[in-house]
């Protein structure tokens, strides 16, 4: 979906008009979060967001990957698959499935982590047991409580924050902030802004830690671009937020072409902006995720081709900050004096 523009201003007669239905959702998203999950036996670790809409979950599960593996941990990924059309459970295996398999994220993913993908959680996660999992990665499923966590990263956008701060459909957050606030074990921030510092606060008050980090450029895709003028597209939840990563990696931004989440791109969308680019002498870019779901199998199709992704990975400002928590974290849900409940 695309993100209403009024989400993301101080106040809107939108907002105010349904504020009843949001009302009704935030008390049933609410309750929902006062059950107590299924314990899976192993250290889980879920990362997630407060609101709909991309913050930079993506890389902050491949970072969390390889610090468990690190640390010694075997890491599987547990994810809904979302945009796929696999219920599973099922282990994602990129030169066999597409993302309308099994999703954007979790095809990208694999190229990394074993992902398992389905939408019952507790079948998933029983799946990714069976693969040798030490640890656990959620990626999303903050707010669904099936299965109990260990630990809750949540990350948000320094630039975006929380936009109007509502509840769904008001706004766009999945939940009151308050029981959300009261379930976050950890908050990343990402990238430059002061949008999140009110939320910063409320978690640092609560004695929790408040991580900071930055989007950076894959060394080798970086030079490729270097000197070259680009026409940039995205469908992911924040496409500006890839349209200022690129600028802010010294990327010459040309043209910028903006979809929504998870967009499904026709053959007729992409001929128009592989004929743009060739027209204006420019590069076409897009996002790993984007690229993911052009693929056929391990391949892009040849009317795709000619499309460069740019990969990012996220670096924390303080990486030994980041490793501290996750140990502790691992020692809690191994000792029998912290089993989660």
């Amino acid at each position: 979906m695309r993100e209403p523009a009024f989400w993301y201003r101080p106040s809107s007669s939108m907002s105010l008009l349904l504020s009843p239905l949001a009302a009704i959702y935030g008390a049933v998203a609410a309750r929902r979060l006062q059950r107590e999950g299924f314990d899976a036996g192993i250290p889980v670790f879920c990362v997630g967001n407060y609101h709909v809409g991309g913050a930079g979950k993506t890389p902050t599960v491949l970072a969390l990957v390889k610090l468990l593996r690190d640390l010694g941990e075997t890491p599987v990924v547990l994810s809904r698959g979302y945009g796929g059309r696999l219920r599973g459970p099922v282990m994602v295996e990129p030169g066999r499935h597409l993302a309308a398999d099994v999703g954007d994220e979790p095809l990208m993913l694999a190229r990394t982590v074993p992902v398992a993908v389905a939408r019952e959680r507790l079948d998933g996660l029983a799946l990714a047991k069976s693969q040798g999992a030490t640890v656990i990665v959620m990626d999303d499923g903050f707010q669904n409580p099936a299965i109990a966590k260990d630990a809750s990263l949540i990350v948000i956008d320094a630039h975006r924050g929380l936009g109007n701060s509502c509840v769904f459909p008001a706004g766009p957050l999945r939940a009151p902030l308050p029981p959300q606030i009261e379930r976050t074990d950890a908050l990343i921030v990402v990238g430059e802004g002061s949008a999140a510092e009110a939320v910063a606060a409320k978690i640092a008050a609560r004695d929790k830690p408040v991580l900071t980090a930055q989007l950076k450029a894959d060394d080798a895709a970086l030079s490729s671009l270097r000197g070259q003028r680009v026409l940039a597209f995205a469908g992911i939840g924040d496409p500006e937020r890839f349209f200022r990563t690129l600028r802010s990696n010294g990327v010459e931004v040309v043209g910028q072409r903006a979809f929504a989440d998870h967009h499904p791109f026709t053959q007729g969308e992409v001929d128009a902006l592989v004929e743009e680019a060739k027209r204006d002498a420019l590069k076409l870019v897009t996002t790993e995720k984007d690229l993911a779901r052009l693929g056929a199998g391990a391949e892009l199709p040849p009317w795709a081709r000619g499309i460069v992704a740019f990969p990012v990975k996220l670096e924390f400002d303080s990486a030994i900050k980041l490793r501290r928590f996750v140990s502790e974290r691992l020692f809690r849900a191994r000792d029998p004096k912290f089993r989660k409940g």
